[in-house]
């Protein structure tokens, strides 16, 4: 988990191109909406392109993003339970 967790930090970092902060500097628990890192509905979208571009994984019920997304350690669990073997 903790592998998953320090490359979807760097992934994020990456994929929506946050200058400022560094994939170290995210916490695993910390928020990552509202008082976190402060992402907006785009990067939420951004975030959604990622989970499937690299781990081949769609969020079916739109209704739990606000859960699977509130930090980077609950998205690594959404991957771990929903990831198929390839």
């Amino acid at each position: 988990m903790e592998k998953l967790m320090a490359a979807l930090k760097a992934q994020i970092v990456e994929q929506l191109n946050l200058q400022e902060v560094k994939p170290e500097d995210i916490g695993d628990d910390q928020p990552l909406f509202k008082d976190g890192l402060g992402l907006d509905s785009i990067d939420a979208l951004e975030i959604i392109v990622l989970l499937q571009q690299h781990y081949g994984i769609r969020i079916a019920n739109p209704e739990q993003g606000p859960e699977i997304f509130r930090s980077v350690r609950t998205i690594a669990e959404f991957i771990t339970a929903h990831q198929t073997p390839k």
